[in-house]
């Protein structure tokens, strides 16, 4: 959430961040309209108090001189002030209210130097990796070479649960199992990250905390009782949420935590897009980046971020490229993005494996997340950053692509021979 006292006292450079956003401004003409309210109340409420504050004088002044009959007849007209100022702070805390409403609703404000665009046209590539695969033979797609190897089974996956639902067996569940605790290994003994199962059931509070709600309540897989439940669309929500409410020691930050889960999205709003394959799920599993960073520290620590979920890609032999995201096409609560992209042979070209943001404050002011420095000092909050160390059913996809023979065959990158028991290739 932007902290209010900022959008107060910005309001123009607000409205032009957003335009660069291609987020409406029209409730911050609402906004506006709250604090004029606000602040006129409040007005009017000290002129009442500092009346209020002389009539008690003039009363004491009239009891001591025993004017009984007019200290009482002044007391009425007290109450009566005291009921006014009682009307004004409720009008105060409704606008209070609505102008936090409003705060909820809108997203981050783009950092200095992000691309200014309408959309993902304007993403800037920043560096690639790699050199795509010469192939000299019919490169088939990931469906493809899945379903006749009998590791993919997406038709019996539908009859259970319906479409964008896979099924992986035999070596092909092995190898999405070996890619989890391979990156889990590099992101822990390598990067420094603290390894963490958290639930995949979270509250409305904890989705609020990480800006899920209230925009992207239909993205949501909910529970449908009175607990208000939803399963998480990425661990990014219950790790970030972990010191919620919390006031860190300055000293114990940056915090490093990976997580591996399953994640669901109902995918709202995509429908007719990727349809076939793996691309885009309703289940699907990540393993997860979120560091909470100083404010000073947190550029530093989002370049470092994303050279670790990069460093995934490279020990796989996956050519990859990294682009920073425009205004137009940055997720909600960041204030910069780098996306990470693999090749795909059958696509021949990148496609989003990770994408690595700065969030700023604005997570943390929604989950009053914050720390202390040296001194007593007054608190502060906390900056989060998260990304994906990588998409694991992207990375899947990557391998069989980038590795498969002419015979269908996919080679087992080296580094993951160990994990798969050995097994060098699936035939």
């Amino acid at each position: 959430m932007l902290d209010i006292n900022f959008v107060r006292e910005n309001l123009d450079a607000v409205r032009t961040a957003l335009a660069n956003r291609n987020f409406p401004a029209e409730s911050l003409d609402k906004f506006a309209e709250l604090d004029a309210e606000r602040r006129r109340v409040i007005t009017e409420a000290d002129s009442i108090n500092q009346a209020r504050n002389a009539s008690s004088k003039e009363i004491g002044a009239l009891m001591q001189a025993g004017k009984r009959d007019e200290a009482e007849a002044r007391k009425k007209e007290v109450a009566g002030l005291k009921d006014k100022q009682s009307e004004l702070e409720k009008l105060r805390d409704d606008a209070d209210a609505g102008m936090r409403e409003l705060l909820s609703g809108l997203p981050n404000i783009p950092a200095d130097g992000v691309p200014v665009g309408a959309d993902e046209s304007a993403n800037e590539e920043i560096r690639r990796w790699g050199e795509p695969r010469e192939f000299d033979f019919e490169v088939k797609d990931h469906v493809d070479l899945g379903e006749t190897l009998g590791i993919l089974d997406l038709e019996r996956a539908t009859k259970i649960a319906g479409s964008r639902f896979a099924i992986l067996n035999g070596a092909g569940a092995r190898l999405e199992r070996a890619l989890v605790n391979f990156m889990l290994d590099i992101h822990t003994i390598e990067h420094g990250y603290t390894e963490t199962l958290p639930p995949f059931l979270v509250n409305r509070t904890a989705l609020f905390g990480t800006n899920q709600l209230p925009k992207f309540e239909d993205d949501l897989f909910h529970i449908r009782d009175e607990r208000g439940f939803a399963l998480i669309p990425t661990a990014e929500v219950p790790v970030t949420n972990y010191h919620s409410e919390e006031i860190l020691d300055a000293t114990d930050l940056p915090k490093y935590y990976t997580a591996y889960t399953p994640c669901f999205r109902s995918e709202a709003g995509s429908y007719g897009r990727d349809t076939r394959g793996l691309i885009r799920q309703h289940q699907f599993e990540k393993v997860e980046l979120v560091k909470l960073s100083l404010p000073e520290n947190s550029e530093e620590e989002h370049d470092k971020l994303t050279a670790n979920a990069e460093r995934i890609l490279e020990l796989l032999g996956l050519p990859y490229r990294t682009v920073v995201l425009s205004t137009g096409d940055m997720g909600f609560g960041a204030k910069k993005t780098y996306d990470i992209e693999v090749w795909l042979p059958s696509q021949k070209t990148f496609r989003e494996i990770s994408s690595c943001s700065n969030c700023g404050d604005f997570q943390a002011r929604r989950m009053n997340l914050r720390f202390r420095r040296a001194g007593g000092s007054k608190p502060e909050f906390a900056h989060t950053l998260n990304g994906s160390g990588l998409a694991v059913g992207r990375t899947w996809i990557a391998i069989l692509e980038n590795y498969q023979q002419e015979d269908g065959s996919i080679m087992i990158p080296e580094i993951l021979q160990p994990y798969m028991n050995g097994l060098e290739k699936i035939s």
